[in-house]
């Protein structure tokens, strides 16, 4: 078939350049080089059964028959004053199309693994890559492609780029396997964790199964970028999108966050710690970027999923950065109360908000590490009537009272267990201990004060703090 298609293809190779030739007399430089050697591509693609436009009906039957005819045009060629531009193009173009065979041909005659196409300045891995081509990303590395190699105008890697679309999964894993540099930074500092984190939306694009792929093969999940993004802080930002969105936009993205925050915590972010750079005056620190637990603890009614994650697994309940000073979860919480109890609340609202505080209040004091003195006293703008007012005191005053007694020594050594059944996720490992169901049950009290209905996703809000 091939055999008897050959000299037609040259035929019309010729007549392409005549064309070429007669409609673009004056085209110098660069535009005639690409013009000039852009008549050997469409011949290649041709005879490799992928025009520009052609479907998969059209390609190829026979592998060996298509090489055989790809050998015989290249033969043909290789005198031409830009043999190697044109089938270092043909290589960009079956990389992209993930033509693995055409490409060994190719290469073996002396394609260039480091052409940049002159519209986008990809190479034939960046395009391989964006094209989910694993295979062809395989063969592209192991024929002596740099894997780590950027391109010149957005300073991406082929990791970067795969770690942007999750479709991309495959290429990531070839890419990681082959030996990328997961920690590579291109020259604004950001590393392929955070293209993972910042090209995600929680909507249309969600990068779950990227990010977990980049920490279990090392990522730095501390790394940070010159103007101070972390992946903690995209986090945060998502977050923030959140509350802006609509109820069915929050609570997709909520799902998100939620799934992406157990990954982080798992490899050893630190949640509570303020994302300013705590350096400056009082001024410019309030303006930083508040961390993960004090967004989620600002709108814990809002963020309640979140926020019982954080707690669950042992953030601290103020900042890690500059003490309790700078927050602490008891008077996030109370000012939070005492804003939304100032509104029109029924008294089904008004007993889901307390329900929700005391929850946090009872898991940070069995999770958290350490936990600050609470606040001596109320100074929040609540009125002193009404039932919301007068149930906030009561809250308060019930927390300072037990704040002065010990800890019974059930909740210590309830404590001590969980310690030492550390990392999370803990109830597999309380479910193998030699324990009756209700005492399995007092060690994970988190399953009966979380889990209720409607607690379960966000929940959108509109004034946002400035």
């Amino acid at each position: 078939m091939w055999e008897d298609l050959f000299p037609s293809v040259l035929q019309w190779r010729e007549e392409r350049v005549e064309q070429r030739e007669e409609a673009m007399p004056f085209l110098h430089g660069f535009r005639r080089i690409v013009y000039e050697y852009q008549p050997l591509v469409d011949a290649v693609m041709c005879v490799v059964g992928a025009e520009e436009g052609e479907s998969t009906q059209d390609r190829i039957e026979s592998e060996d028959g298509m090489c055989r005819s790809l050998v015989d045009l290249l033969e043909k060629e290789s005198q031409s004053s830009v043999f190697e531009e044109g089938i270092s193009y043909a290589l960009f173009k079956v990389a992209e199309r993930g033509l693995v065979n055409a490409g060994e041909v190719l290469l073996r005659y002396g394609a260039d693994l480091n052409f940049e196409d002159p519209v986008s300045y990809y190479n034939p891995l960046h395009i391989a890559v964006l094209r989910n081509r694993p295979s062809m990303v395989r063969m592209l590395v192991e024929r002596g492609a740099e894997i780590d190699k950027r391109d010149r105008i957005h300073e991406s890697s082929p990791l970067d780029l795969a770690s942007e679309e999750a479709d991309r999964v495959p290429c990531l894993r070839a890419l990681l396997d082959l030996g990328a540099d997961v920690n590579a930074k291109d020259k604004n500092g950001k590393t392929a964790l955070l293209h993972a984190l910042a090209s995600s939306d929680g909507l249309t694009v969600n990068n779950t199964d990227n990010i977990q792929l980049l920490l279990e093969r090392g990522a730095d999940v501390q790394a940070a970028t010159q103007d101070g993004e972390t992946a903690v802080s995209s986090l945060v930002f998502l977050v923030k999108e959140a509350l802006e969105g609509s109820p069915e936009d929050a609570a997709q993205i909520g799902n998100f966050c939620t799934r992406v925050a157990q990954l982080l915590l798992s490899h050893g972010a630190d949640p509570s710690c303020c994302l300013c750079s705590g350096e400056g005056d009082e001024e410019e620190e309030e303006d930083g970027e508040p961390s993960l637990t004090q967004t989620c603890l600002e709108f814990f009614d809002l963020l309640f999923p979140l926020a019982a994650l954080l707690l669950q697994r042992g953030a601290s309940f103020f900042c890690s950065c500059h003490g309790a000073a700078c927050w602490t979860g008891h008077r996030l919480i109370f000012r939070r109360l005492a804003a939304t109890l100032s509104g029109n609340l029924d008294a089904g609202e008004t007993a889901d908000l307390l329900a929700k505080a005391e929850a946090l209040l009872e898991l940070a004091l069995l999770c958290c590490p350490v936990l600050p003195p609470l606040p001596p006293c109320l100074e929040l703008p609540v009125s002193d009537q009404g039932p919301g007012a007068q149930a906030l005191l009561e809250l308060h005053s019930r927390l300072r009272e037990q704040e002065t007694r010990p800890l019974p020594l059930r909740c210590l050594c309830r404590g001590f267990i969980r310690r030492c059944l550390q990392p999370w996720p803990l109830q597999d490992k309380v479910n193998s201990l030699p324990l009756p169901d209700r005492l399995k049950e007092y060690l994970i009290p988190e399953n009966k004060l979380i889990h209720r209905p409607g607690w379960d996703t966000f929940k959108p809000h509109h004034t946002l703090r400035s």
